[in-house]
């Protein structure tokens, strides 16, 4: 496919440098003699090209979506706050990775930083989705036209691992560095309380006020925007804020459980099998779950190992009767899918809401709870599946049932998960450096949570 793109000369630059990623890849055939090691390093460069190669050319953040089956497409300039978190913590695993060069990864983080720090923010949050070329908010829907804190938590999340990486690097390092303490530290986390109501909501709009009315309570993706309010050393919320909204004035938990697997928390409107595998991935690219525990949940990482379990149990039992499903092939998420008319459209994919579809990002990114059987995705989608592969990693959505059916498109959300959590698997970088920021510990240990791994 032909790509054109209008560049500036530092997106040129920045874009061309990185001669590592357009190495020729290995065959399919070639891949199936290899290890493990070998394969999880070709996913992960596979992956980081997306904010790499296909990043927005003006900001240098992550596309909203990038398709390979018709360009250019109408929304190119359209970036993602929340995925170009997770591109952050992408682009540092490539550096570790040797898979790009460090000095061109901080040019380009450095441009991001200054990208943000003019772009458009509502009482310090950034909006779901900005226009890459002026900053300006691009609305996500009638009424999201505005702040969205939980899109600003995953892109939060990212920023201070990139400030954790470098705040003792060279002084081009370190001066990025201190881009991103500021940035993180413009957010207002308790402007979101709606004047002070015990609990977060997701969206303010300059327009539309508090019109969607979307409290965070649990249990789902934004556990991590808790975690940072509390954590925010200029606009904090306060642990009765996380217990009164979060857990719903504690009943949140269960006692219910699925293939033998306890789900210890209520899914929101998921109970029975759990939520899409997102709900596992999101808040913990940075937020370490490995025996961490707070007053009502005992270990979030038995929480996430349930979740991922019970979707490769559901897979593997297949009572729907998908061709393809068993132990190489699961895992539902948030993702593109297959409509009934065969056209491509947008659904939370998840074992109630099961259309055939099966999303590698849900395995993929579900190494550190599930490494055997995120494994045996990876190498049969790698040695077996070449058609489910694209110029950056696999496809968001495959179906073997309709006759190896693939979207060639890829989102930032969905790409953006699997770099960050395979290192984690692998090394923990992202934890360790989210982990032992100074902010998320005095953050961690106000909501009363406890670890076997860090000291609070």
């Amino acid at each position: 496919m032909k790509k054109i793109f209008t560049l500036s000369v530092l997106a040129l630059t920045l874009l061309n440098s990185c001669t590592n990623l357009q190495k020729v890849a290995a065959e399919p055939e070639s891949m199936q003699k290899f290890t493990d090691d070998p394969l999880m390093d070709r996913v992960q460069q596979d992956a980081l090209k997306y904010f790499w190669d296909f990043a927005e050319p003006n900001s240098l953040m992550g596309r909203e979506r990038y398709h390979e089956d018709f360009y250019p497409q109408n929304d190119a300039k359209v970036v993602t706050t929340g995925g170009s978190g997770f591109g952050l913590m992408t682009i540092l695993v490539g550096i570790e990775r040797g898979f790009i060069p460090r000095n061109e990864a901080v040019k380009r983080l450095a441009h991001i930083a200054d990208f943000l720090a003019k772009a458009d923010r509502h009482h310090g949050a950034w909006p779901h989705w900005l226009d890459g070329e002026t900053g300006k908010t691009v609305s996500f829907g009638k009424k999201d036209n505005g702040g969205d804190i939980v899109e600003t938590a995953f892109l939060v999340e990212g920023i201070i691992t990139v400030r954790e990486y470098f705040k003792n690097g060279n002084a081009e390092e370190k001066e990025l560095a201190k881009k991103m303490d500021e940035l993180w530290k413009g957010v207002e986390w308790n402007w979101y309380t709606k004047g002070g109501e015990k609990v977060l909501y997701w969206h303010w709009s300059p327009i539309n006020g508090w019109e969607m009315n979307h409290k965070l309570q649990g249990y789902d993706e934004t556990l991590v925007t808790y975690i940072l309010a509390a954590s925010s050393p200029t606009y904090p919320i306060d642990a009765e804020t996380f217990y009164k909204g979060w857990t719903r004035n504690g009943t949140y938990t269960t006692t219910a459980e699925k293939y033998g697997y306890p789900l210890y928390v209520k899914h929101n409107g998921a109970e029975e099998y759990g939520g899409p595998m997102f709900w596992a991935h999101y808040s913990y690219l940075g937020l370490d779950p490995t025996g961490l525990s707070d007053r009502l949940v005992k270990n979030y990482f038995d929480l996430n190992r349930s979740h991922a379990m019970i979707q490769y149990s559901y897979s593997v039992e297949n009572p729907k009767q998908w061709k393809g499903y068993g132990p190489n092939y699961w895992g539902f998420t948030a993702s593109y899918t297959r409509n009934q008319d065969g056209t491509v459209g947008y659904d939370a994919h998840n074992p109630k809401n099961d259309r055939g579809v099966v999303t590698p990002t849900a395995a993929l990114s579900s190494f550190p709870y599930t490494p055997k059987e995120s494994m045996n995705v990876l190498r049969f989608l790698y040695t077996e599946k070449p058609e489910f592969i694209g110029t950056a990693g696999p496809y968001d959505a495959t179906s073997i049932h309709y006759g190896n059916w693939f979207t060639p498109r890829y989102l930032a959300i969905d790409q953006g998960t699997i770099a960050p959590m395979i290192e984690n698997y692998r090394t923990g970088l992202l934890w360790k450096l989210f982990m032992n920021a100074p902010e998320i510990k005095n953050g961690l240990r106000k909501l009363d949570f406890k670890s076997t791994k860090y000291n609070f």
